[in-house]
């Protein structure tokens, strides 16, 4: 186990490039089991759950081999089994999105409930139902263990999910791609991972009209071949290196930052007093930002949600609770989403954060606030709320610690050795 030790109060310059989206890259290695052709993968992350992945891969018998830095090429020639390992497929959530592609090419899959963040309740019911209108039969056993088999996957017709849900957005499409018909997805979501996984596919040969909207049209055709793919840099990350220059009044170039797929997180940034300019496809975050909340019309405390895309991202969510308490005024964040997302806020507040819980979707939050260093130390309880305190800490007067990393770990890759070219006092040790 280890744990970061950070000096803060240094503001961060200099350029930074982000990893390939995350969300992307543990949908399309999956993706690649829809054909016994070799897949060759670009801008893959080297993060916690993309190995996991992976392994998931390989206990399954496909091959695999890194070809350079964020590149993969992936053969699933011979598939040897149809049950994925359950002490690997438990470590993360992606692992439900097996279910797709193996139902597609094999007609049946068994696997563990998924692992991943504890956010709150993340229901798998608009996965199964999604699978259910492609002819798919699902069990949930005791043991916790799903048994899926279709003979074959049959077109769907016309399927509204009851909620635009990402994964069951992806496991859909991917289950439909080689199936008899045409399937229409309606309420599908489109973040900008369901578009690289989308436009791998039609480079694969799939029918998929309607890509980065919410609805998909897809005609299935028979068989798919390999292909060549980069994925988008991931949004998530660039979030939060913005939120990390705007609260240390840092001046940061983030390379490569694909600002088109930036606009709603502008808009709520620019409420919280954070803005910056773009060129080419970098961004460039000013120093010295105005860090003043925006007030409703008629003075009202303004209010901060995520919505589905193109919507403000859920997992930004932690990053804007960081900046709110570095900006001037009060705003009330609201996850109906997730209802564990902001148990983490405790935290800040021993920080020094004026910060009310008000329920467990509901945070109210008083700024500016001097932040000062945990020296017992703080944890990171997942992905999101750990990069979260890492920018806590980094504004933070004196030296603070974060146990648990590896939730961090678990999204961004390389983190400390980032921070520490753009000047960061931050440390890797054993706990």
């Amino acid at each position: 186990m280890n744990k970061f030790i950070i000096k803060g109060g240094r503001p961060l310059h200099g350029t930074v490039t982000p990893s390939g989206n995350k969300n992307a890259a543990l949908k399309l290695l999956p993706a690649c089991i829809l054909t016994d052709q070799p897949i060759i993968l670009h801008n893959i992350p080297d993060i916690k759950d993309v190995q996991e992945t992976l392994n998931i891969l390989i206990d399954l018998g496909v091959e695999v081999s890194k070809i350079g830095d964020g590149s993969w090429r992936i053969e699933a020639k011979d598939i040897t089994k149809t049950t994925l390992d359950r002490e690997i497929a438990s470590k993360t959530r992606g692992s439900i999105v097996f279910s797709g592609p193996m139902l597609a090419r094999f007609g049946e899959v068994t696997l563990p409930m998924p692992g991943g963040d504890v956010i709150g309740g993340r229901p798998l019911d608009t996965h199964v139902r999604a699978l259910e209108a492609l002819g798919v039969n699902v069990s949930l056993h005791q043991k916790g263990l799903f048994t899926m088999n279709a003979d074959p996957v049959q077109a769907g017709g016309y399927i509204l999910l009851a909620e635009a849900s990402v994964t069951a957005t992806e496991n859909t499409i991917m289950a439909a791609v080689l199936a008899d018909g045409k399937t229409i997805i309606d309420n599908a979501a489109s973040e900008p991972h369901v578009q690289d996984l989308c436009n791998m596919l039609v480079q694969m040969g799939a029918q998929i009209d309607g890509i980065g909207s919410n609805r998909l049209k897809i005609n299935g055709v028979e068989k798919l071949s390999g292909t060549e793919f980069k994925i988008g840099s991931d949004f998530m990350e660039v979030g939060s290196f913005i939120g990390a220059a705007a609260v240390t009044g840092g001046q940061l170039r983030i390379k490569e930052a694909d600002p088109h797929n930036l606009g709603m997180v502008r808009l709520v940034f620019n409420k919280l007093g954070v803005d910056w300019t773009v060129d080419g496809n970098d961004i460039v975050v000013e120093a010295n930002q105005k860090m003043c909340i925006e007030q409703a019309l008629g003075g009202r405390i303004p209010q901060v949600k995520p919505m589905p895309w193109p919507g403000f991202p859920p997992d930004l969510m932690s990053i804007a609770v960081v900046i709110a308490t570095q900006s001037q005024g009060s705003v009330l964040l609201h996850d109906w989403m997730y209802e564990s997302r902001f148990f983490f806020v405790d935290n800040l507040s021993f920080m020094g954060a004026s910060i009310v819980l008000c329920d467990p979707h509901r945070v109210i939050i008083q700024g500016k606030s001097q932040l000062y260093a945990s020296p017992h130390g703080v944890p990171s309880p997942d992905i999101r709320a750990g990069m979260a305190m890492l920018l806590a800490a980094l504004c933070a007067e004196g030296t603070s610690t974060i146990h648990n990393i590896q939730q961090i770990d678990r999204g961004y890759e390389n983190i400390e050795h980032k921070l520490q070219k753009l000047g960061a006092q931050i440390e890797r040790v054993e706990d």
